[in-house]
């Protein structure tokens, strides 16, 4: 006899969706789901969905009825939209008691949620993508691994990076937008950044991020740049933690990435606060010039020289400024805009994946232990490299953990309820080892200290 098919909702269909909606057209065929992919551009859904079962639906977020419509009888549903949105589709699956699965962080409203989530028996997993999520279940397979064998965790470390692979680098930067460009031009503009290290509570405020950084060498991948996250110190509960002497986490970018993007910093362009008059006929460089100083005959690459201090034989700095395009004479184009708005326009014209272009991955924790009286240092590092512009490693590795999970929710294999995160085994277990088979694996090695 065939069982009832579940009906599984996904909505939106953006970059990081492809990996998603292909694994679970696959699964769906051999554990019966129906599955219905929902966006607001008919199109960008019809190009990512390949099964003919799959409904393809065009949908506006802000429609309640039309989403409550949707979602009626689900089993499942999946949100891929940007943050802001989970909290409107949430209480729609709490109304009619559906389960929910997000990659984004657990935000204060759906926390907020958690006791009536529990109390219905539903399932909200957040923060099962990227970065947050791989790192969560890596993280905690490490943490428990060394607690089992009785050592005592004394610091943590954790970088991950979205970058171009090596193969496909054309600017002197080493990186092009793999994910939202926005994020990219605000990082750590979120208030002061906040780690311990050796037992030291450090802040760092925007304006130092940038000239902060830590090198790491990963074994044939080079060296890699660091810079630090937000809010390191909210993970020590998360992971357990809560003793440690460092806890850090940061971003990974190439050497010489985080001196030249200080330069926008220091300038202004990156500032999201307030917005600059007449920017539809303003120019690149007349954009960059409205930080600067007023002189009558310097240009406004000296100029900036100056105003930064930056070296007339730095040519390598120079270098990567020069080839953003904000000294060209092209019109920015954008009307009532703010300069991070500006900067992000100028930049995704020089920084946007090509079609033949491939992105890369990099995770890298390190974590120091006592066991036995000796003190031991284990690092763990992942490398993922895309298809495509299309068939991304940051949709493979945001789109598939998220998709794994999900399939272990509809099969009754995930037991905890309420608003979770993957850091119990019965999750990051199964969804480590299938991502195993699909290529994204964790490479471990011991460092003699």
């Amino acid at each position: 006899m065939q069982t009832k098919m579940k009906k599984v909702v996904v909505f939106g269909a953006g970059l990081s969706a492809s990996y998603l909606i292909r694994y679970l057209e696959e699964k769906g065929i051999v554990h019966n789901w129906s599955l219905y992919v929902a966006d607001r551009d008919l199109s960008t859904v019809r190009s990512k969905c390949k099964s003919p079962e799959t409904e393809c639906v065009e949908l506006d977020i802000s429609d309640t009825k039309a989403v409550r419509n949707l979602i009626e009888n689900a089993a499942l549903v999946v949100s891929m939209l940007p943050a802001r949105f989970h909290t409107i589709i949430a209480r729609e699956c709490l109304t009619k008691g559906i389960h929910l699965a997000t990659a984004s962080y657990l935000s204060e409203d759906l926390k907020k949620m958690h006791q009536e989530v529990k109390d219905k028996g539903l399932i909200f997993l957040n923060e099962c993508g990227l970065d947050p999520g791989i790192d969560h279940l890596s993280t905690m397979k490490l943490l428990d691994e060394i607690r089992a064998k009785g050592g005592k965790i004394t610091e943590f470390e954790s970088f991950t990076g979205g970058l171009i692979a090596p193969d496909c680098v054309d600017n002197p930067w080493g990186y092009k937008f793999t994910w939202n460009p926005r994020n990219v031009v605000l990082a750590g503009s979120g208030g002061a950044v906040k780690f311990i290290h050796t037992g030291q509570y450090k802040y760092i405020p925007y304006h130092r991020v940038f000239r902060r950084t830590e090198i790491v060498e990963i074994d044939g991948y080079g060296k890699f740049e660091g810079y630090a996250n937000r809010d390191s110190l909210k993970y020590r509960e998360t992971y357990g933690l809560q003793d440690v002497n460092t806890m850090f986490r940061g971003t990974f970018r190439r050497p010489g990435f985080s001196k030249a993007w200080n330069c926008f910093v220091q300038l202004g362009a990156t500032d999201d606060s307030y917005v600059l008059p007449n920017t539809t006929e303003m120019t690149h460089r007349q954009f960059i010039n409205t930080f600067l100083p007023y002189h009558p005959t310097d240009s406004v690459e000296l100029k900036l020289k100056s105003y930064l201090g930056i070296d007339q034989d730095d040519i390598y700095l120079w270098e990567k400024l020069e080839s953003t395009g904000v000294f060209s004479d092209e019109k920015v184009g954008l009307k009532e805009a703010t300069p991070a708005q500006i900067l992000q326009h100028i930049l995704e014209k020089k920084w946007s994946l090509k079609h033949t272009d491939k992105d890369m991955i990099v995770m890298w924790h390190k974590v120091t232990y006592v066991l036995h009286n000796e003190k031991h240092q284990l690092e763990s590092s992942l490398v993922c490299k895309g298809e495509d512009s299309t068939h991304t490693a940051m949709a493979k590795t945001v789109g598939l953990p998220l998709a794994i999970a999900c399939k272990q929710i509809l099969i009754g294999k995930v037991l905890e309820t309420g608003c979770i995160l993957p850091t119990k085994q019965e999750l990051y277990l199964p969804i480590l080892n299938e991502l195993a088979e699909n290529g994204i694996v964790f490479k471990e090695k011991e460092v003699e200290i």
